[in-house]
């Protein structure tokens, strides 16, 4: 996959995001498509977990992965509330959904940011209560 991947981010319009996003999914490359661990690939060679972001930051596999992200928590909860949040509109977030995502996130810090609590705050929250349904289209 890494290899793929490295011929795929040669190209310019490709480069940018993919120096961001790729080192998170290649220590996370353990894991199969259905979430398996494996410790080698589909050919059989040994599946390299070693990764470094684009700020230099160097870890290995999904236990490096945790630890970087738990060296900043609140932006960490921040960043899986926008994502759920933007799963449950249908929608992006916007400029106007920051003070309910506040809300939620210091509302789940209560609960040590269960992901119950997390959904549990979207739920309530304006933004979801108050979004309008779109008509199922035949097809």
């Amino acid at each position: 996959m890494r290899e793929a991947m490295t011929l795929h981010r040669a190209a310019p319009s490709c480069a940018g995001c993919h120096a961001k996003m790729d080192p998170i999914g290649f220590s996370m490359e353990n894991f199969d498509a259905v979430g398996r661990w494996r410790d080698t690939d589909s050919s059989g060679k040994k599946i390299d977990v070693a990764v470094e972001m684009v700020d230099g930051t160097k870890f290995t596999g999904i236990d490096g992965l945790k630890t970087i992200l738990m060296k900043d928590p609140d932006r960490f909860i921040n960043a899986v509330t926008e994502k759920l949040m933007m799963y449950a509109l249908g929608r992006n977030v916007q400029y106007y959904d920051a003070p309910s995502v506040r809300a939620i996130v210091r509302d789940a810090k209560k609960e040590n940011n269960t992901f119950a609590a997390l959904v549990e705050g979207i739920v309530k929250s304006r933004p979801f209560q108050m979004r309008a349904n779109q008509p199922i289209k035949n097809q």
